[in-house]
């Protein structure tokens, strides 16, 4: 059902990019992202606790650096096509056919998807996602289920990064197409290689794949603010920029695999999906938060926010290694 209304949302999505303009457009795709989102919510927490319930425990770390790696390669492909326009700027007609053509890959999990066999007897007295944002006590109560939210907040840093380095590219280069295009395949590129990488890592410790991972995106986002104060000509060479995108997507790459695969492993039954539910509630919050970092961006810079998310990024590598092993 979350596939299937994912893939109503962005084939809608491209259809307004085709057919509307202006405010209105713009207010119908916020709606739909909104409904997409929603969708996502519920996929996450299904998905986690069907791979609970289907998937041993060696294996899901792989189950889901393969999933990142083979959507990676999906990734390259968009990349170079948003890299191909000779004019300078991409069409509507472009991206809305990529949309569609991106909703139907939704339409083709939710087959593929219902082919998975779940045992009709392990699915008794499971909880919907309401039921399980009850169980919100579990945040006082569960203190390691707690140190893995605070932990998973910080590591948000990964995600929050990455407009910033693609905005202080347009800030040193320009907007031209292939920009876009380069980025979007450097985080093609990035999954399908390092994901499996991630995967079998976090079969062995899922927590240490999470510290490594919050360690490279402090590293290149720190090193990406020193670059740009001390010699912003390399930062505005049109090659470094990708460069650094690639290490901050392959580090978030390992984020998600670390951090899917640890929850999973944390607790079993209904439990995995009241931590789900209430975790992904949480970080949905802080997000709404945590995203006005951008507001800093007058003040300090793109360079400057890229550095303090990757300071962020640290306490996120020191927290998390104080998590107990959920292998």
């Amino acid at each position: 059902a979350g596939s299937l209304l994912q893939f109503l949302a962005v084939v809608s999505m491209g259809l307004v990019v085709l057919w509307l303009e202006g405010a209105t457009a713009g207010w119908a795709l916020l709606a739909l992202v909104t409904l997409f989102s929603l969708a996502r919510g519920f996929c996450s927490v299904a998905a986690k606790d069907v791979m609970g319930k289907t998937i041993p425990k060696p294996k899901r770390g792989q189950l889901t650096g393969w999933s990142a790696s083979l959507a990676g390669a999906v990734v390259i492909g968009v990349g170079i096509v948003l890299m191909l326009p000779s004019d300078g700027r991409l069409g509507e007609t472009v991206l809305g056919l990529l949309l569609m053509l991106a909703g139907a890959l939704w339409l083709l999990a939710s087959l593929v998807y219902a082919q998975v066999p779940e045992q009709p007897g392990e699915t008794g007295g499971a909880r919907n996602a309401v039921e399980a944002l009850r169980q919100l006590r579990l945040l006082a109560t569960d203190r390691p289920f707690r140190r893995f939210v605070i932990t998973r907040a910080l590591l948000m840093c990964s995600a929050l990064s990455a407009p910033f380095y693609v905005a202080l590219a347009q800030q040193e280069v320009g907007s031209p197409a292939w920009l876009l295009g380069a980025f979007v395949a450097a985080a093609g590129v990035a999954s399908l290689v390092s994901a499996p990488l991630w995967g079998r890592f976090a079969d062995r410790s899922s927590k240490s794949v999470m510290i490594a991972a919050a360690l490279i995106t402090s590293g290149i986002g720190l090193l990406t603010a020193l670059a740009s104060a001390a010699t912003p000509a390399l930062v505005a060479t049109a090659w470094y920029l990708p460069a650094a995108y690639f290490v901050l997507s392959t580090a978030h790459s390992g984020v998600r695999v670390g951090r899917k695969t640890y929850v999973v492993n944390l607790a079993g039954g209904n439990r995995r999906t009241d931590y789900v539910a209430i975790s992904n509630s949480v970080i949905g919050v802080l997000l709404l938060v945590v995203g006005t970092v951008g507001l800093l961006t007058p003040l300090i810079g793109h360079a400057g926010v890229i550095g303090l998310l990757a300071l962020v990024g640290l306490a996120g590598a020191a927290l998390g290694a104080t998590l107990p092993d959920a292998e």
